[in-house]
């Protein structure tokens, strides 16, 4: 289930740990424990723990939806625009050397595995022009697999680990072949439990044909950690704009991040 990463884990390895410790549900490592997950998993894992010399870290995680209506709304620069914004917020933070920064495409393009911010990558019209599907739930496990197994590296190496993850659609699931509502919120709710986790989604809207409300909530995600912004610039940007406070604030460890959590995008 993927090879060992460079700090020698697998992530089978991991994901047994996380069950050995309770993290993860029967029911969680259910849904991650399929074909070629493993693998998939692997491409975001990233950078050596032993490689990261601050004494607790802050994963932020954002999977931008590069299905074509992205495109045809108009929206493209402007998810760009929004990721971008993000990493020059977490940039500014007094915390920065202990954040890593993942991001992998709705239909599974890896631009960067985990990294510190001043080894990741811009997003530009080189590197994203969504023309895709919409794997919502297929690639919502793998993205949060990558995440749990990342945290728990961290956590098997003695090093405090919490985790901010987006996940962005402007349409609902129509491409997973492998998940379901229910096998994601298995996972969710597993991550969610630890308390060292916020799981939050942007649904961006598609004329409201979907009800991103209820898609994310059958995903297991909290309301509070809902963002349904409008179809125009300044409501997206607008909503990274939140995220990304959310996301520094989080960053900043101990009781900011578990005040955050609980607060939501409203905090």
């Amino acid at each position: 289930m993927g090879k060992p990463s460079s700090s020698g884990q697998s992530v089978a390895t991991l994901l047994n740990s996380a069950k050995e410790d309770g993290t993860l549900s029967p029911a969680g490592a259910g849904a991650i424990n399929i074909a070629d997950i493993g693998e998939q998993i692997q491409m975001g894992i990233g950078v050596d723990v032993d490689d990261v010399k601050a004494s607790e870290v802050t994963l932020v995680t954002m999977m931008p939806d590069d299905s074509g209506s992205i495109r045809f709304a108009g929206n493209a620069q402007h998810v760009r625009d929004g990721h971008n914004l993000v990493l020059d917020s977490l940039g500014g933070s007094k915390q920065k050397d202990g954040i890593l920064v993942h991001c992998r495409y709705l239909n599974g393009f890896v631009l960067y595995p985990f990294a510190p911010l001043d080894q990741v990558v811009r997003m530009d019209s080189h590197n994203y022009d969504p023309s895709k599907g919409t794997p919502l739930y297929d690639q919502s496990v793998v993205l949060l697999g990558t995440v749990l197994a990342k945290v728990q590296s961290f956590e098997d190496n003695g090093v405090p680990c919490r985790a901010v993850t987006l996940i962005i659609t402007d349409g609902a699931d129509e491409h997973s072949r492998q998940q379901n509502p229910s096998s994601v919120r298995a996972i969710v709710r597993d991550m969610l439990k630890t308390e060292g986790h916020i799981i939050a989604g942007m649904g961006i809207d598609d004329g409201g044909s979907t009800d991103f409300r209820r898609v994310f909530s059958e995903m297991g995600i909290e309301d509070e950690w809902i963002l349904t912004p409008g179809n125009t610039p300044s409501e997206l940007r607008r909503a990274f704009n939140v995220f990304s406070q959310s996301a520094v604030r989080a960053s900043q460890g101990g009781a900011s991040f578990s005040q955050t959590a609980a607060g939501g995008f409203g905090n």
